[in-house]
C-alpha cells in the first residue's frame, strides 16, 4: 500500500508543479553534494538538459520501477548525483553494459530465479565491473561480480595458475547469488544486503551498532565513503539501464546473444591458439566466451569441463577434436602468447621513481631504462616515457 500511496502523492505533486510552472529547486547540487569524489566531475545543473534531470520526472519513473521489485529504490539527492555523474562522465560504461547485457543478463536471471532473488540484482554487476569478466580492481577484486580472493575461496570458486572462476560468468554468478542470499538472510533488508556486498557484513553490523539504527539511510554516515555511495549508485544504475534511451544512450555492437552459443565437454588440455586456427574463430572471441582461463589454455581437469563456442562451430569441433585436443604438458611458448605487450606513453609525475613505475606497469626498472635510453635512475617530472605494458592492462584495471 505504501508504494501506491507514494505514486499517488507523486502524481498530485506533479500536477501542482506543472500548474505553478516553476522549475524544480528540490536539490541544490553544488552546495549539498559534500561526500565522495563524484561532485568534482559534475557540471552545473544550469548547463545540463533540465528535462533529462528533472527531479519529478525521475522520481515518478523510479516510483514505477519500485512496483516491480522488493528492493526499495529510494530517490533523493544522493541518487540524483549519481544519475548525473553516470550520464555526464561514465556514459561509456552504460553503453558497454547495454551491449553485453544480451549475453550476460540471461545467465544472471537464470540464477537469480533459481535462488528466488530480485531480478534487479543483475545491475550490481554493472556497478561492479561494467559487465566485463576481465575487470580487475586495484584492490585485487576480479570478474563480473568483483570477488576478492578470500571471498571467492569461501564461495568455492577455483583459482590457480591457469583458472580463475571469478571470471567464469556462470560459476561466479551462482557464487554471487549464494552470497547475496546469505547477506539478505543476515539483514532481512535489501539495501543493507547490497551495502554489505560492497563493504562487508561486519562493517554494516558495526554501523548499525554505532548508530542504533537499522536502515541504510540512517546508518549511512557510519559507513565508509565507498559504501555510503554504493547503494545510491546502484539505484541510479537501475534507473539508467531502464531509461538509457531517454538520455541518448544506446547499446554499441553486441558480441553475442546468449542463444547463439553452446558448450561441449572436454577432458583433455586445449590451446586457444589451436582452437582458433582449426575452427577459424578469432582468438578474442574464444577469450570472451571462455574468460576463466588465464593463459589461453584449458588444462587437464579431474572431470570434464565445458568449452563455450558459437553454436555453428560445434559440429566442426566434434569433427576435428582429435586434432585440437592436446596430450602434452603445457608449452611455455604457447602460454606466453597472451602476454603480448603494447607501447603506451606516460608523463612522469612528482614522486615517481623507477621501481614504483615498474611495479605499476608490470615490468622491471631495467626495462624502463632500456626503452627510454636512460643512463641513470633519475626521472624528470613532466617528461614522457614509453612503457611497454601487457596488452590487457589498460582495459582490465577499474577504479
Amino acid at each position: 500500500m505504501l508504494k501506491y500511496f507514494l505514486l499517488l502523492w507523486t502524481c498530485i505533486f506533479t500536477l501542482f508543479h506543472l500548474i505553478k510552472a516553476q522549475p524544480s529547486t528540490k536539490f541544490n547540487y553544488l552546495s549539498e553534494i559534500k561526500s565522495g569524489n563524484v561532485e568534482n566531475t559534475l557540471t552545473s545543473s544550469n548547463n545540463s538538459n533540465s528535462l533529462m534531470f528533472d527531479d519529478l520526472t525521475i522520481e515518478m519513473r523510479i516510483s514505477e520501477l519500485n512496483f516491480q521489485t522488493p528492493i526499495n529504490l529510494d530517490y533523493n539527492e544522493n541518487v540524483n548525483k549519481y544519475i548525473r555523474y553516470l550520464v555526464n562522465e561514465r556514459k561509456e560504461v552504460i553503453t558497454q553494459s547495454l551491449s553485453n547485457s544480451s549475453y550476460y543478463f540471461p545467465i544472471f536471471e537464470t540464477y537469480l530465479d533459481k535462488y528466488h532473488l530480485p531480478m534487479e540484482l543483475k545491475y550490481l554487476s554493472v556497478i561492479e565491473s561494467g559487465l566485463n569478466p576481465f575487470a580487475r580492481s586495484k584492490s585485487g577484486a576480479v570478474g563480473l561480480w568483483q570477488f576478492l580472493l578470500p571471498t571467492a575461496q569461501l564461495l568455492n570458486l577455483k583459482i590457480n595458475s591457469f583458472v580463475d572462476e571469478r571470471q567464469d560468468p556462470i560459476k561466479s554468478t551462482e557464487a554471487a547469488c549464494n552470497y547475496l542470499e546469505y547477506l539478505y538472510n543476515m539483514f532481512n533488508d535489501w539495501q543493507l544486503a547490497i551495502a554489505a556486498y560492497n563493504g562487508g557484513p561486519g562493517n554494516v553490523k558495526n554501523a548499525m551498532l554505532r548508530s542504533g539504527k537499522n536502515t541504510f539511510w540512517e546508518i549511512k554516515p557510519y559507513l565508509s565513503k565507498e559504501t555510503q555511495n554504493y547503494v545510491p549508485a546502484f539505484i541510479a544504475m537501475v534507473y539508467l539501464m531502464n531509461y538509457a534511451s531517454d538520455y541518448q544512450i544506446q547499446p554499441g555492437d553486441k558480441n553475442f546473444y546468449y542463444h547463439q552459443i553452446d558448450t561441449v565437454l572436454i577432458s583433455k588440455p586445449i590451446y586457444f591458439s589451436t582452437l582458433s586456427q582449426k575452427l577459424n574463430i578469432p582468438l578474442d572471441v574464444i577469450r570472451f566466451l571462455n574468460p576463466a582461463y588465464k593463459q589461453d589454455y584449458i588444462p587437464k581437469m579431474q572431470s570434464a569441463v565445458a568449452l563455450v563456442l558459437p553454436s555453428e562451430k560445434i559440429p566442426t569441433f566434434i569433427q576435428l577434436q582429435n586434432e585440437i585436443l592436446s596430450n602434452e604438458f603445457p608449452n611455455q611458448e604457447q602460454l606466453n602468447a597472451r602476454n603480448l605487450k603494447k607501447a603506451t606513453s606516460y608523463t612522469v609525475k612528482k614522486g615517481d621513481y623507477l621501481t614504483k613505475l615498474a611495479i605499476d606497469f608490470r615490468c622491471s626498472p631495467d626495462d624502463i631504462k632500456k626503452w627510454n635510453n636512460l643512463k641513470s635512475n633519475d626521472l624528470t617530472t613532466g617528461s614522457t616515457l614509453i612503457l611497454w605494458t601487457p596488452s590487457d592492462i589498460q582495459n582490465t584495471i577499474i577504479q
